[in-house]
C-alpha cells in the first residue's frame, strides 16, 4: 500500500470529513452493539418473569402479571426500535462524511492529473499513447476513489466493529469469546495470500483496459482510413482479441473472489455454530442464559457483514494500489520544460542560433546539426528542405516545445530558458504542420488564444485573409458551423486556412507557419502569400514549406539537408549560386 500514501495530502485536505466520518463510525457502532445486549435482558427477563407465570392461578393476577410481561417485552422492544434509528441517523452522517469525502478528492484528483498532462513535455506525449492517458485519468481514478470512499468507511467501521463486539463478547463470557473467534487466524492467513492474487491481477487487468482504449480511440480518429480501406473487419477483429484477453483476466480475478467469499462465510458460519453448541451446554449446565446464546449468536453476525465484506474492500484496496501505481507513474514525471521567469517579457529584436544541435530520444541521427542564424525583427526567414531534414524540429525550438541538446538559442540576446514562457509563447502565432481543430463552431477555433471574443467583422477580416471566408459562408450555419472532431468535417485545405486565421488573429508579434499550406492549391496560395507579405511587414515571420513560391520573398532563406544548412541567402542569392534551391526552383517552375 506505500502507492496509496500520495493520497495523504488530500485526507489531510479534507480532514474535518474523514474526522466527523470517524466520529459517526465509533457511534454506530456503539449503538449497534448496544442492541444485542437489549435482546440478552429482554430475554432474560421476560423468561425469568414466565417463569412464575404457573404461580398465579387466579385469573386477575395472571392477566395483571402477563400484562407485565408484554410490557416488558414492548419496553424493550422500543429501546431495541430507538437504538435501530439512532444507528441509521448516525450511518446516514457516516457516509455523508466520508463518500462526500471521496468524491472530493476524485474531483481533486482528475484536476490534478489533467493538469500535470499539461505541464508534461511534447516527448511525454510521443511515448504514451492517449487511450492510456485517458484510462487513467478515469478508470484509474474511479479505482483509487473506490479505496478513498467505500473501503476506508469499511475499514474503520470493520475495526470498531470487532474492537466493540469482542469487547463485549468477552465481557459476556471469556471462554466462549475465545472458541467463537477462534476461525479468525485462518481468515487473516487467506487474506494474506489471496490479496497478492488480487493484486496481481488488478495490475494485468488495468494494462489490457488501457490497451482496449488505445485501440479504440485510434479506431475512432482513424473511422476514414479504416473505411477507405475496408479494414473494419481487422480492427474489429482485433478489439475483439483485446477484449477476450481483458475478459479472461477478468474471469480469473472474478474466480479468486468467488472462491474467497464463501471460505469467509464458511468460517463465520462455524463460529455461530460453536455459539449454539457450547452455548447449549451452558444453559444445561446453569452457566448460560438463553439470552446469552441470542446475543452472542447476533454479536457473530454483527461480525458476519465486515468480515464478508473483508474480500470485497482487500479486493477495493489492492485495485486502488494498482490503479495509484499506474497515476503516479505520470504524477511523478517532471516536465522537462518549466518557465523560471515571471518577469513579463515583449520581444524587441532578434532571434538568433547558435550552434544549436538536436537529437530526439528515439532516433539514432541528429534532427538538427550546428545550427546557426540569425532573424532580425520585422524580417522573414523561409526554410525548405526534404521531409526529415529537421524544419519542423526548429519550429519546435522556438516554441520551446522541446530543449535544444547543444548549443543556445537567444531571443532579444536572452537565452530562451531564461523567459517568461507564458509571455512569450502568447507573443506567437503558430500554424503546425499537422492542423487540429477543436469541436466546436469555426468562429470559435479562429478565435481560439484570445482573451476576448471577437467581434464579426475582426472573424471575417482575417479569414479573408486566410482566403477561406468564401468557404464558411456557403457552409449552411457559416461561422457558427460546428467542424466536428479534429476538424473532421472539413477539408484539409480548409483546416490549414482556418489554422491561418486562427494564428493572424492574435496579431502576434512572431508567425510560424510549418508547411502550412501543403493542401491548397496554387492560385489560393498566391492569394494567402500575397496577404502574408503585406501582414508580415511589421512582423517576424518563419515560413517553413517544400514550395519555393511560399519562402522565396522572405528576407532568408535556410536550405536544411539532414540537419545542416546546406545553403543560406535570399531569393536572388541562392538562384544565382545556382545549387540545390536553383535546381528545385527550375523544377518547381517548369
Amino acid at each position: 500500500m506505500k502507492s496509496l500514501l500520495s493520497l495523504n495530502k488530500y485526507f489531510v485536505r479534507y480532514k474535518w470529513l474523514l474526522i466527523g466520518g470517524f466520529l459517526f463510525v465509533v457511534l454506530s457502532n456503539i449503538f449497534n452493539v448496544f442492541i444485542p445486549y437489549l435482546v440478552r435482558q429482554v430475554l432474560d427477563q421476560t423468561a425469568l418473569q414466565a417463569s412464575f407465570l404457573p404461580n398465579y392461578k387466579s385469573n386477575d393476577a395472571y392477566f395483571i402479571f402477563s400484562q407485565s410481561l408484554l410490557n416488558t417485552a414492548l419496553w424493550f422492544g422500543g429501546l431495541i426500535l430507538l437504538a435501530s434509528v439512532i444507528r441509521g441517523i448516525f450511518m446516514f452522517f457516516m457516509r455523508q462524511t466520508l463518500i462526500v469525502m471521496s468524491r472530493k478528492i476524485e474531483f481533486d484528483l482528475k484536476n490534478d492529473i489533467y493538469k500535470h498532462y499539461q505541464l508534461l513535455s511534447q516527448n511525454f506525449y510521443r511515448k504514451n499513447f492517449t487511450g492510456d492517458l485517458m484510462n487513467r485519468l478515469s478508470e484509474d481514478v474511479s479505482r483509487v476513489r473506490m479505496y478513498v470512499g467505500p473501503a476506508i468507511m469499511y475499514i474503520i467501521n470493520l475495526v470498531f466493529t470487532f474492537i466493540t463486539v469482542i469487547f463485549m463478547m468477552v465481557n459476556v463470557n471469556l471462554e466462549l469469546s475465545i472458541w467463537v473467534l477462534l476461525p479468525l487466524p485462518i481468515l487473516s492467513i487467506s487474506i494474506y495470500y489471496v490479496s497478492e492474487i488480487i493484486n496481481k491481477k488488478s495490475d494485468e487487468i488495468q494494462e489490457k483496459l488501457s490497451d482496449i482504449t488505445t485501440l479504440a480511440q485510434e479506431t475512432f480518429s482513424g473511422i476514414r482510413v479504416i473505411k477507405f480501406f475496408a479494414t473494419e473487419k481487422t480492427f474489429y477483429n482485433q478489439l475483439e482479441s483485446e477484449s477476450d484477453s481483458y475478459r479472461n483476466h477478468k474471469m480469473s480475478l472474478t474466480l479468486v473472489d468467488s472462491l474467497f467469499n464463501p471460505l469467509m462465510l464458511i468460517l463465520v458460519s462455524l463460529s455461530t455454530l460453536i455459539t449454539i453448541y457450547l452455548g447449549g451446554k451452558g444453559v444445561i449446565n446453569g452457566t448460560f442464559t438463553f439470552g446469552n446464546i441470542a446475543e452472542f449468536v447476533i454479536y457473530v453476525n454483527l461480525l458476519t457483514w465486515p468480515v464478508a465484506s473483508l474480500g470485497w474492500v482487500t479486493s477495493l484496496v489492492q485495485r486502488a494500489t494498482a490503479s495509484q501505481k499506474r497515476i503516479d507513474e505520470f504524477l511523478l514525471q517532471k516536465p522537462q520544460i518549466v518557465n523560471t521567469n515571471n518577469t513579463p517579457f515583449i520581444f524587441s529584436q532578434n532571434i538568433e542560433f547558435n550552434n544549436v544541435s538536436f537529437q530526439y530520444d528515439d532516433k539514432t541521427e541528429l534532427a538538427l546539426n550546428k545550427i546557426s542564424f540569425k532573424l532580425e525583427k520585422s524580417k522573414s526567414l523561409g526554410i525548405i528542405g526534404h521531409t526529415g531534414s529537421g524544419k519542423s524540429t526548429i519550429a519546435s525550438l522556438l516554441l520551446r516545445l522541446i530543449e535544444t541538446k547543444e548549443g543556445t538559442i537567444n531571443i532579444d540576446n536572452e537565452d530562451i530558458t531564461s523567459l517568461n514562457l507564458k509571455d512569450y509563447r502568447q507573443q506567437i502565432g503558430y500554424v503546425p504542420q499537422d492542423v487540429f481543430l477543436f469541436s466546436d463552431t469555426i468562429g470559435q477555433n479562429i478565435a481560439f488564444g484570445l482573451d476576448e471574443t471577437p467581434t464579426e467583422e475582426t472573424l471575417i477580416k482575417y479569414a479573408q485573409l486566410a482566403e477561406v471566408h468564401d468557404n464558411i459562408i456557403n457552409f449552411k450555419d457559416g461561422y457558427n458551423t460546428v467542424v466536428g472532431e479534429r476538424g473532421i468535417t472539413l477539408s484539409g485545405g480548409q483546416k490549414q486556412r482556418i489554422a491561418i486565421a486562427r494564428a493572424l488573429i492574435k496579431n502576434p508579434d512572431i508567425l510560424i507557419f510549418d508547411d502550412c499550406l501543403s493542401a491548397i492549391d496554387h492560385e489560393t496560395e498566391k492569394k494567402i502569400i500575397s496577404h502574408l507579405t503585406s501582414e508580415l511587414k511589421n512582423k517576424t515571420g518563419v515560413i517553413i514549406s517544400h514550395r519555393l513560391s511560399s519562402v522565396m520573398h522572405c528576407n532568408n532563406i535556410i536550405v536544411l539537408d539532414k540537419g545542416r544548412i546546406l545553403e543560406q541567402g535570399n531569393h536572388d542569392a541562392l538562384i544565382a549560386f545556382r545549387g540545390y534551391y536553383a535546381e528545385l526552383f527550375i523544377k518547381q517552375n517548369h
